[in-house]
């Protein structure tokens, strides 16, 4: 998956930027949210999209998080690639 793909599995999971996730944290709570929807994509960009409907003003901040947050959680599988 690319880091988009991932950065809306992480939109969707309890996880917060306040909470400081380490790496293996982000990586585990992206596995057990797309676990939880069935190993479907569709099913955790249909509560991405979602949330920014219901909260458009921190939608932008929040994915920016998810985006940045995923590129450094998988930094090390995508340079030993």
């Amino acid at each position: 998956m690319s880091t988009a793909d991932l950065a809306e599995i992480l939109f969707c999971c309890r996880l917060q930027e306040s909470d400081h996730p380490s790496a293996e944290q982000v990586r585990r709570a992206i596995d057990d949210r797309f676990g939880a929807c069935g190993g479907d994509r569709s099913a955790c960009v249909a509560v991405v999209a979602q949330e920014a409907g219901d909260h458009p003003e921190t939608y932008m901040t929040r994915m920016r998080w998810a985006l940045s947050t995923v590129s450094e959680a998988y930094r090390e599988f995508t340079t030993a690639a």
